[in-house]
């Protein structure tokens, strides 16, 4: 049976494979919800008319569907409620942005919200946030002040509070939020989610209320990063209502232990035993087998200050100049203080700020030669209610610190739990504070950032949220669509290109991964080309069905723009031609032409090329 009260995405999907119906799980959960009074994670709850609607539409096409294997593929969410940040659209739904004197009504759904529709999600409410999504405490919104489902008196983070707030507490298991500075990202830290940021364009800010809509993105809430991709893969693609849609797929993922760029002189703040923490997850990073690399930082902090201190604020006061001029009460204060900043600012600064964020973004490009990835404390420390009341600004300003400059720069970056500080604090669970670190990558690298954090998240195996489940406790999840990749083709390499060999570089520095190890089908020769540096050797596919071996090869997957620059270093007598695999799949890989042979010792009965080379040195020594 299914579990009575589903937490995560897998464990609704699980629910309705179990037989459970979406009507009584979600009338059961949205009456749960609105008993609990007033919550300032929420903000608006569906009636029980809205969701009826839902239902009976989300029936409808579950109707249309042969049987169950058809439902899964066209409705991957079938039934699993979902929370929307209140800046963004859901038709027929006052849109507020924590600002009741803004507040209009949606005449259609933002993007992101009808692909999740379309997916079979529903839908249950929206959720608070810092008004205008102007802010990373969580605090500036008169709704109310969310906290960390861990620690009453400390924020939750912001600006997306509530979406963060209610998927920890496990109301819903997806949230979207929005993310300019930091807010899909900072609050997923302190509540012991997942927070994924895609790189600026992917996923359509159609139906949006812009903060910066230039930098502006949709970012998503989840328990794991596995349900974090699959709801990225449903709402990205490109968008002709958004003149900011850029969609273009990268890598699918990274091979071998990763250079990872961390702060050379990582920066934090408060109590809340965040920089033990981080020593702690540079460990766990070391003990997977990556390399930590340490990095200045003041260039990316230099570009993390344009935000604020320079003209992009007037983004800001380009969605409230009319508000702010009519009924500036109607602002919060420290929202007001920042929006009203942008008056100081003329065109030329905002040219001039152009001009050095181009230069910044032509330096920290060659960041990428160095390191495959960044991690960084997802906040530099949790600050207390108090805290926030005593310094609005300066609280606020420090929590950007490691956040601030990715969308400036174009980059996507994905928040991940990275363990719990020593001390439990008051009135608290019986575990620390949560700690997160967030992963950078490089902009498109969307697909390889979510592979490698669901590495990560499995080797760490943390609770999930704030509640006790952990990843082994999840059932199976329901295979769905993953984000996308560029095209790469599947090459099957066997002697000096295979991993840690003389060659190899050629195949990484093109950002092939590695697939698999395997053999070829048993239909093989290999032969030790004489004269060849680095030593390399010639396959052949044997004449006589019965004359051949099973040789070792690599399988790596190489974009495919990269393949024209590796075919050009290919030298003769081999060249890229067809190779069945033990297990009957053909893949492009190296063959030999035969006549360069004719003095080319036969070395199949090794069974691979590394084996040879041992013997060789074995014979030597």
């Amino acid at each position: 049976m299914h579990a009575p009260n589903p937490f995560t995405l897998e464990e609704w999907q699980q629910a309705y494979r179990d037989g459970a119906t979406p009507g009584a799980l979600l009338h059961e959960r949205l009456r749960r919800l609105a008993s609990t009074g007033d919550d300032p994670a929420w903000i608006l709850l569906a009636s029980e008319t809205q969701l009826d609607e839902q239902l009976d539409a989300l029936a409808a096409r579950a109707a249309g569907c042969a049987d169950e294997a058809a439902r899964a593929r066209t409705l991957p969410l079938y039934g699993v409620p979902f929370a929307v940040k209140d800046n963004i659209d859901i038709a027929g739904l006052p849109t507020t942005a924590a600002c009741p004197a803004f507040s209009h009504t949606a005449e259609r759904s933002a993007h992101a919200v009808q692909r999740l529709v379309e997916a079979g999600a529903v839908w249950l409410g929206k959720t608070n946030l810092d008004q205008f999504a102007t802010g990373l405490v969580g605090t500036r919104s008169p709704y109310g002040r969310p906290a960390s489902v861990f620690a009453a008196d400390r924020v939750s983070g912001g600006s997306s509070s509530g979406s963060a707030v209610v998927v920890a507490r496990g109301d819903v298991p997806l949230a979207l939020g929005t993310d300019t500075a930091g807010s899909g990202r900072v609050p997923a830290g302190f509540n012991n989610i997942v927070g994924l940021k895609p790189t600026p364009g992917r996923v359509s800010t159609a139906g949006v209320l812009p903060a910066c809509r230039s930098l502006d993105c949709v970012s998503v809430f989840t328990h794991t990063v596995p349900a974090a991709a699959t709801v990225l893969a449903l709402i990205e693609g490109p968008d002709a209502d958004d003149a900011y849609s850029a969609f273009a797929p990268g890598p699918a993922g990274w091979s071998g232990p990763l250079r990872v760029g961390v702060p050379r002189d990582p920066v934090f703040s408060g109590d809340a035993g965040y920089a033990a923490a981080f020593e702690q997850a540079l460990g766990e990073l070391r003990r997977l087998g990556h390399s930590a690399v340490p990095i200045d930082f003041a260039p990316l902090h230099r570009v993390a200050d344009l935000l604020y201190a320079g003209p992009w604020v007037a983004e800001r006061h380009a969605v409230v100049q009319e508000l702010l001029a009519r009924d500036p009460q109607a602002l919060d204060p420290s929202v007001r203080q920042i929006v009203e900043s942008a008056t100081a600012f003329s065109a030329t600064d905002a040219f001039r700020g152009q001009y050095r964020l181009r230069a910044a973004q032509r330096d920290a490009a060659a960041l990428w030669q160095q390191v495959d990835v960044l991690m960084v404390p997802t906040a530099p420390g949790h600050p207390r209610f108090d805290e926030v009341d005593a310094d609005p600004l300066g609280a606020n300003a420090g929590l950007g610190t490691y956040t601030n400059f990715v969308n400036l720069l174009g980059w996507c970056a994905l928040a991940v739990p990275a363990g719990f500080t020593a001390t439990a604090a008051p009135g608290g669970p019986a575990v620390g504070l949560p700690f997160g670190i967030t992963f950078i990558a490089a902009a498109n690298a969307d697909a390889a950032l979510a592979r490698f954090g669901a590495q990560w998240q499995r080797a760490m195996d943390l609770p999930l949220g704030g509640s006790r489940r952990h990843l082994e406790n999840l059932p199976a999840a329901a295979a769905g669509p993953a984000p996308a990749a560029e095209p790469t083709l599947a090459l099957a390499v066997v002697g000096a290109h295979l991993s840690g060999l003389p060659l190899n570089g050629q195949l990484t520095e093109r950002g092939a991964s590695l697939l698999e190890a395997t053999t070829t089908a048993p239909r093989y020769r290999l032969h030790a080309l004489p004269g060849t540096t680095p030593p390399k050797p010639g396959l052949v596919r044997a004449a006589a069905r019965d004359a051949g071996h099973a040789i070792a090869v690599e399988v790596w997957e190489m974009p495919q723009r990269a393949v024209g620059s590796f075919l050009a270093l290919i030298p003769p007598p081999l060249g890229l031609g067809s190779i069945e695999l033990a297990d009957g799949r053909w893949v492009h890989g190296f063959l030999c032409e035969s006549q360069a042979l004719a003095d080319a010792p036969d070395v199949s009965a090794f069974g691979g090329w590394r084996a040879y080379m041992a013997s060789l040195r074995g014979a030597a020594a």
